[in-house]
């Protein structure tokens, strides 16, 4: 009878295929298009792009949802990344700005220092799953590419909530190609 091996409490679990699909089929219940559209991006992150500090290919794992300011782990060496999706007209073409995410928790991170690498993932606006991959390293860049914006109205659903935008203007030529 074969031994199964116990994975110690600090490891970082391994996924297959039929894990990721079964992953897959569970995120694909997103209530929202633009969820939907994240989760598209962190998926093609994980199936498509090689891990840049241990060079590894296919060992990226997607973070729980609402896991703060990352959305992919390389379950080897442990590099997390932040993960941005939008849809565009020339998926050759970096966008001058997208939005981000909750500017209290970037911002904490800034002020320690840290600032996560960014993957930007293309989509065509016509093509349903035509897109691109872009890497930005976090050497590449600075804090005055995060544009908090206005907190939310007095009626909103989450008000006084604050968001970031990343103005890519002046980092689109140190982005790298992946896909």
């Amino acid at each position: 009878m074969p031994q199964q091996s116990r994975m110690a409490s600090n490891e970082i679990p391994r996924y297959n295929n039929s894990n990721l699909q079964d992953l897959t089929r569970r995120r694909n219940k997103l209530p929202t298009e633009r969820q939907r559209l994240g989760a598209f991006g962190e998926m093609q992150v994980v199936r498509s792009c090689s891990c840049p500090k241990c060079n590894r290919p296919r060992t990226f794992v997607r973070l729980p949802t609402n896991f703060k300011c990352a959305d992919v782990i390389c379950d080897f060496c442990g590099f997390l990344a932040q993960v941005k999706t939008t849809t565009v007209q020339d998926i050759s073409m970096i966008p001058i700005q997208i939005m981000g995410a909750a500017w209290k928790p970037q911002r904490e991170r800034m002020e320690q220092g840290i600032i996560f690498p960014l993957f930007l993932v293309l989509s065509d606006k016509g093509k349903a799953f035509k897109h691109s991959i872009f890497y930005l390293a976090a050497d590449h860049q600075s804090p005055e590419m995060f544009v908090p914006r206005n907190p939310l109205g007095p009626n909103a659903r989450r008000a006084g909530w604050t968001g970031f935008n990343y103005n890519l203007n002046a980092v689109h030529d140190r982005f790298e190609r992946k896909l």
